[in-house]
């Protein structure tokens, strides 16, 4: 069972899963049993080497050495652009402004269509920070609560949370230096401002 075991190792230190998170996943007490099944100093029973297979993204035909590596199973994601800015009056396809690209899964992506932006300022700290990248569903409303990215009076795209009323909206920040922008309906069309996306993700780089 030595050979199984070398091609368990190999799968899990592909995925980036330590020996302790593999045998909490699959119930033993401790990553001792999963250190000797490795070294092949421990058998696996048949009905051990599914869980096995299942957890570590593979096939038992694979695990059992009947078969070459199966393709990555792991779910295959979508490359989208990050943008610095977003210029109010300009389609984001038309924007050049790309900084980076993040990955969004397929079943997301299916969603709707996306974009990233980073973000600039500390006006939704501690929530979200400057140079923080979010992930943006382009859509031209949004509930009352949930988190927007919209332009306002030709200005550059900025970041708040949506709080909608009988009269107009408010634009609030997450910090509590930075005062609510408040538009009557009236507003909205005048400046004017426009809702061009909803914050579904973050995400931070250390």
């Amino acid at each position: 069972m030595a050979d199984i075991g070398k091609r368990i190792k190999e799968k899990r230190e592909s995925l980036g899963m330590t020996q302790e998170e593999l045998a909490s996943k699959l119930g033993y007490k401790n990553k001792s049993s999963i250190a000797k099944i490795e070294t092949g100093t421990n058998d696996i029973v048949q009905s051990k080497v599914v869980e096995f297979a299942n957890i570590l993204e593979t096939t038992v035909a694979y695990l059992m050495g009947w078969e070459n590596p199966p393709q990555d199973r792991r779910r295959k994601g979508v490359v989208i652009n990050v943008l610095g800015r977003v210029a109010a009056g300009i389609p984001i396809e038309a924007i050049e402004n790309i900084i980076d690209t993040e990955e969004i899964t397929e079943e997301l992506a299916r969603t709707g269509d996306f974009f990233g932006l980073q973000i600039h300022g500390d006006s939704m700290i501690p929530n979200i920070c400057d140079g923080d990248v979010v992930i943006v569903r382009r859509q031209d409303d949004a509930e009352s609560g949930e988190i927007v990215i919209a332009t306002v009076n030709g200005t550059d795209a900025t970041c708040k949370r949506l709080r909608k009323y009988k009269g107009g909206i408010e634009l609030i920040s997450n910090n509590p230096s930075f005062a609510p922008m408040d538009f009557t309906n009236q507003e909205i069309i005048e400046k004017p401002v426009k809702i061009i996306g909803k914050v579904v993700e973050l995400r931070r780089k250390f």
